[in-house]
């Protein structure tokens, strides 16, 4: 499976005007894109989830166009059928643990009820060791436990995709390196190809099939 990106994207406001010129192609199962903050990691990321519309150019996964600008392509977010994990996690306050992963097997933006979720849920409650945790809230967890929640609703829906945004910045250290081998050790399990963005060597040295660099908006490789 490749990622095919070449798009723009200008984002401006009244303080700022930022220029984002992104042109690469990777058939890694790993690829990692980093560079500082700032630089449009974010923005890049969002693109190729469908979160963010780019002024111009294309985006294909699989040999699929998922956008085109010229062709007037932008397929929705939901149906690129990406799994995402926000840097914060973007966690709902007021579900728990199980309804939090079974929201990402639904449409629309009602609240799972507290035995959602069925079979897809179930797995990733083991799999990810949240079986314990499942009746509480995100204000409940540990740094690691909310990780873990997120990116068990990322995967419910089998996406054929994981895209990860900056997900062992909110982790303290000893945490963080923890959490990379569980990260590690899922991903070989499961086979889906990873895009994640990063400001952090480590995560580099670790996840870094592929490797790109966005240095002020600008990745051309």
């Amino acid at each position: 499976m490749s990622f095919e990106v070449d798009i723009r994207k200008t984002v401006a406001s009244d303080r700022r005007r930022f220029e984002l010129r992104v042109r690469f192609r990777s058939q890694a199962r790993r690829t990692v894109i980093y560079g500082p903050s700032g630089a449009g990691k974010t923005l890049t990321l969002q693109a190729l989830a469908g979160l963010l519309v780019p002024d111009a150019g294309r985006i294909a996964f699989d040999g699929s166009v998922l956008f085109d600008a010229g062709a007037h392509v932008a397929v929705p977010a939901r149906d690129r059928r990406f799994g995402y994990l926000f840097q914060d996690y973007a966690l709902f306050p007021h579900l728990d643990v199980r309804q939090n992963i079974a929201f990402g097997l639904q449409r629309g933006w009602r609240n799972p009820g507290r035995a959602a979720g069925g079979a897809a849920v179930e797995r990733w409650l083991d799999a990810l060791a949240l079986r314990p945790v499942a009746a509480q809230r995100p204000h409940q967890l540990s740094g690691g436990q909310r990780q873990r929640t997120a990116l068990a609703r990322a995967l419910a829906s089998e996406p054929r995709a994981l895209l990860l945004d900056e997900p062992f910045s909110a982790l303290d250290p000893a945490l963080r390196e923890r959490t990379r081998d569980e990260l590690d050790r899922l991903l070989a399990q499961i086979g889906i190809p990873l895009v994640m963005i990063t400001h952090d060597p480590e995560d580099l040295a670790r996840f870094g099939e592929h490797t790109l660099q966005l240095v002020d908006g600008v990745l051309d490789a």
